[in-house]
């Protein structure tokens, strides 16, 4: 806020970024933050370079228009499951916020995933948050460059890495290290991994909190699902205030103090900068840093710990065990939600152990729609475009079906079984006829294709795709 002529006074509408130096902590939270880190880095990095049946295990060759997953290949014409892979992401969020909040921010999103393992290089190389302190406020000297050229030298070749990995999830991992170690990457590739790179260094590495308060949607809309049996983290303010410092062998009751010793460091320790003791804020990421600070403070000064914890606002206000809490963890939007989720994903099951590898579709010759050939008999000439989405190639056996009206179908469609190979589509001709009889018009008639019978025995599931005939 700064003064203008005439006694005005101009406010600035953005707050100036005020730099937060995370105080390192340890206890069970930190413990799962980590784990989840590892873990989660361990999908990322590793999974890329699995093989499976002689190509990669998990490829989004968007060249080929192909989805490689273990052992399903997804062709555009199943996009279908990838809205419904969107529907179920979005309900588990809806469903784990419900129940516990934020977990989703506070232990694998990517931001706070590199944002960790950012801090943790940084604390290696410069120090606690005090002495990261202290070196941003010094005068530049060699030891200060050298400090921040390693720190930023360790940043940069992860972000490249993980650049890297990225892409390596759309063109095949082993030919895109060749194409970096000839130093001949394509000019997309090289544009999406300095891109994904250089997003990953300045969102982990400069901006960190920021994109949780300022850029990241969920922020602003999870109070929408928040409900007072939502399990958040929560500041006990009964059992805490009034706050204040006192020796450690002071009685807090004769003094007229609350638990809380007002050491601050459940602040210190927070990657966004909040003060949890003023409530919930939408800042708070839910990763439990403040838990694992108080906890160690209520050790050292011999209080029960839980000062700060997990709970919800109705425990609070009105008290109650972990028992209690979980009872009303099955309440009806909890019960909705994880009906919806349920049913979703088990739909999605059934459909992906049901489907075919094989697809048809059937193309009128529009030449000619109908027509007479000897013996008086009419002929329709369709074209039959059969995809074999599968990794195996198909010998299948092609029949006609039509209504009894019609009489007998005679289908003519070269040597049967037909040879499919595999991950690819193929044009078949054939010619339809009937004898000539009182049907006229457009009648309905079906083609039926049906692979040969699977290894290990099994019914094979045929595909049916409808048609007209034309009897002229």
């Amino acid at each position: 806020m700064n003064a203008v002529p005439n006694g005005g006074l101009e406010q600035s509408l953005y707050e100036v970024r005020r730099k937060i130096y995370p105080r390192a902590v340890h206890g069970t939270f930190a413990r799962w933050r980590w784990t989840l880190v590892v873990a989660t880095q361990l999908v990322f990095y590793g999974t890329v370079w699995l093989q499976w049946n002689g190509r990669q295990a998990l490829l989004f060759d968007l060249a080929a228009r192909k989805f490689y997953i273990f052992g399903l290949v997804f062709w555009p014409q199943d996009i279908v499951y990838l809205a419904v892979l969107l529907v179920i992401c979005a309900l588990s969020l809806f469903l784990f916020t419900a129940v516990a909040g934020r977990l989703w921010c506070g232990y694998a999103c990517p931001q706070t995933v590199y944002t960790e393992i950012f801090l943790a290089i940084e604390r290696r190389i410069e120090g606690d948050h005090l002495s990261r302190a202290r070196l941003d406020k010094s005068r530049a000297s060699a030891r200060k460059l050298g400090l921040k050229a390693a720190k930023h030298a360790l940043w940069i070749a992860l972000s490249l890495w993980t650049g890297f990995t990225f892409v390596g999830y759309f063109t095949p991992i082993r030919e895109l290290g060749g194409d970096v170690a000839r130093l001949s990457l394509g000019p997309w590739a090289t544009f999406w991994m300095l891109f994904y790179g250089f997003a990953t260094y300045g969102n982990a590495g400069w901006m960190r909190e920021q994109v949780c308060k300022y850029m990241c949607p969920y922020a602003r809309f999870q109070s929408a699902m928040f409900d007072p049996d939502t399990l958040i983290i929560t500041y006990d303010a009964q059992r805490g205030e009034p706050r204040g410092a006192r020796g450690r062998r002071a009685d807090p009751r004769a003094l007229g103090l609350g638990d809380c010793v007002d050491c601050n460091i459940c602040v210190q320790v927070c990657p966004t900068g909040i003060d949890i003791r003023k409530g919930l804020q939408y800042e708070c990421i839910g990763c439990a840093a403040c838990i694992d600070g108080c906890d160690q403070v209520m050790e050292k000064v011999g209080y029960p710990r839980g000062l700060i914890r997990y709970s919800t606002q109705r425990a609070l206000k009105e008290g109650g065990d972990w028992a209690a809490m979980l009872r009303r963890a099955r309440r009806p939007r909890v019960l909705v939600y994880a009906a919806i989720l349920l049913a979703t994903i088990t739909a999605a099951g059934v459909s992906l152990a049901l489907r075919s590898p094989l697809k048809m579709d059937v193309i009128r010759d529009r030449g000619s729609l109908a027509r007479e050939v000897e013996g008086g008999r009419i002929e329709n000439v369709y074209r039959l475009q059969v995809m074999n989405t599968g990794e195996q190639a198909q010998r299948v056996t092609l029949a006609v079906k039509g209504d009894a009206s019609l009489g007998p179908l005679e289908l003519q469609a070269g040597t049967q079984p037909i040879e499919i190979p595999a991950l690819t589509t193929s044009a078949i001709p054939v010619r339809v006829r009937i004898e000539a009889g009182p049907a006229r018009g457009p009648q309905p008639i079906a083609f039926v294709l049906t692979p040969a019978a699977p290894e290990g025995g099994g019914e094979p599931r045929s595909v049916v795709e409808k048609s007209r005939f034309i009897v002229p």
